[in-house]
């Protein structure tokens, strides 16, 4: 009986430091990595992201920070998410309204732009792998790279033109284009 009762303490403060410890590590990691959203309003389209906007900090970001050819979260901490309440066309492929988990793959002169219909609670799991699950992609697409003049000390997503989502870190920056009719 003693052993169970100890069992049940060790496990209640598992469950607590568990609970505790990850609020307590979300707090820190946004310290450092800010959480942003940006939003874009036209009639009666609304398009959003939520996102972390890690620091550059004189690291080296694609091609080693982030390795070329793996798939990144895009941002830091939980995924990005890209949120629009009606059908658009991002890239060249068409999308329904909903949320969805950004996920990218940078290349030297192109990425790959991923959506994601799950939305996992962290970024990566253990080891540093993705924690996105291929199963669930609703669309991947390619677009090339442009090479900025001035370096992007922070990552930033912003809608921008006749809308275009656009990725920029570092000396890096990707846009896709996104299409949508003013005609429910």
């Amino acid at each position: 009986m003693k052993v169970l009762k100890w069992i049940g303490i060790i496990v209640l403060i598992l469950a607590l430091v568990g609970y505790f410890g990850m609020d307590y590590m979300m707090t820190q990691t946004k310290q450092h990595s800010p959480q942003d959203t940006i939003q874009y309003k036209s009639g009666n389209l609304t398009l959003e992201t939520t996102y972390c906007r890690p620091f550059k900090k004189g690291r080296e970001i694609f091609g080693d920070l982030e390795p070329f050819g793996e798939v990144w979260r895009t941002g830091a901490n939980e995924p990005t998410t890209f949120s629009t309440n009606k059908r658009i066309k991002f890239g060249d492929i068409f999308v329904k309204a909903g949320t969805y988990s950004v996920w990218t793959i940078p290349q030297q002169t192109q990425w790959t732009i991923i959506l994601n219909s799950e939305i996992p609670d962290w970024g990566v799991g253990f080891g540093s792998e993705a924690s996105r699950n291929p199963e669930f992609d609703v669309l991947k697409i390619n677009a090339g790279t442009i090479d900025l003049p001035a370096v992007v000390e922070q990552f930033t997503i912003e809608f921008e033109y006749n809308v275009n989502m656009s990725f920029a870190w570092d000396k890096t920056k990707v846009m896709v284009p996104i299409e949508f009719s003013s005609i429910d």
